[in-house]
């Protein structure tokens, strides 16, 4: 008997072999440059195979899920200015350490000038948001948009998502970040039952996936093409589908955690290298299906985290409205979100923060026939 999530699986993939690659460079290229971008149904276009498929595309597509104008500017602040931000020794050391992941073949000039330009943008984005501390693995966020997009709209990119997505990473402790990956196993319960009680009987714990949270994957994979298509996943999803990922990739490895030693090291030394053959098309079905089954509030209490007072939920929500996207669950916590807004809010009064609310949460069948919708138009 089949599983709700695969049956989910299902659907999606039904979905995502119901278009070819020109196709949807077609169909979202007309999108991204349409006058009014429909961003709902850009978004559809992530969750297919290839996601926006060509760098080209991606240029264009990032920014406008997140409201940006292609044509935006990074802000102009003196070295001095820079150079005396709390963070800015840390910010260096961790530049420094980050080869790996720019281009093998690129020549040293060429990536040393850009490791110079991710060092500006990143203390641009931190300078101009005080209520923001750095954290390791905030570099590797960045340096994916600064290949990506370059020095200027990636600024503008990681200055919308720090705010928004990476909110709760970005505070003076990781307190919240810790309680957010408490959702890992009341999902996989649901996913797996089995894999769940082993992981729980050897004390597994969560700590294996936080690299995987807070850098959006990209600190633990080797094929860029990977990252920037979970990028390209995550920047249309909930805040919270990282998590979910990370779930679809426990359950995905299911007969080699199974296999493993029921005991804490051996099990977090597997799950803590990535397979270099991730299919990031199954696994994207996967997080989706768990996410339209069980979306993350109706989790929240199990998980014991607060989410009507997270500034990450917050923070979309706003996000979201800004752009015109309602949800049912946005009733759900709207009464809730002025609270939580309270104290950022007293702090940081001249911070900029996006207006938003949460992504549609739809059942699989929902997502599915929308999805057809946009592909046979």
């Amino acid at each position: 008997m089949l599983s709700l999530v695969s049956i989910g699986n299902l659907i999606f993939s039904m979905v995502k072999s119901s278009i070819d690659k020109k196709e949807k460079l077609s169909h979202i290229s007309r999108i991204v440059n349409s006058m009014k971008v429909d961003v709902e149904q850009l978004r559809e276009f992530s969750y297919t195979d290839y996601g926006y498929v060509s760098e080209e595309l991606r240029r264009q597509a990032w920014p406008k899920l997140l409201g940006l104008q292609l044509d935006c500017k990074a802000p102009t602040y003196g070295k001095i200015w820079l150079e005396k931000h709390r963070d800015y020794t840390q910010v260096v050391l961790d530049v420094n350490r980050s080869l790996k992941r720019f281009p093998s073949a690129m020549k040293e000039e060429h990536r040393s000038k850009l490791q110079e330009q991710l060092t500006t943008l990143i203390m641009k984005v931190l300078v101009s948001n005080p209520q923001l501390h750095y954290y390791q693995g905030f570099h590797d966020i960045c340096v994916t948009f600064l290949l990506t997009l370059g020095k200027d709209l990636g600024y503008a990119a990681v200055d919308s998502i720090s705010r928004s997505h990476l909110r709760d990473f970005m505070d003076v402790d990781m307190n919240r970040t810790r309680s957010m990956l408490n959702y890992l196993y009341p999902i996989l319960e649901r996913a797996d039952p089995e894999v769940k009680a082993y992981m729980e009987k050897a004390e597994v714990g969560t700590i294996f996936s936080l690299s995987w949270l807070i850098t959006w994957y990209s600190h633990v994979l080797d094929d860029a093409k990977h990252t920037v298509r979970l990028y390209d996943f995550f920047l249309a999803s909930h805040p919270l589908m990282p998590i979910y990922l990370a779930v679809a990739v426990v359950v995905y490895r299911r007969e080699e955690v199974l296999k493993t030693e029921p005991e804490m090291c051996f099990i977090h030394v597997l799950l803590s290298k990535m397979p270099t053959d991730l299919p990031c098309e199954q696994l994207i079905n996967t997080a989706r299906t768990l996410f339209a089954l069980w979306p993350p509030y109706l989790l929240a209490s199990e998980a014991n985290f607060e989410y009507n007072h997270s500034k990450t939920i917050k923070n979309f929500l706003k996000f979201e409205r800004a752009i015109g996207i309602k949800t049912k669950e946005e009733s759900l916590t709207s009464a809730k979100v002025n609270d939580a807004d309270r104290d950022d809010r007293m702090s940081y009064a001249s911070t900029n923060l996006y207006k938003v609310t949460m992504w549609t949460i739809t059942a699989a069948v929902g997502v599915a026939v929308v999805a057809l919708q946009y592909v046979v138009s």
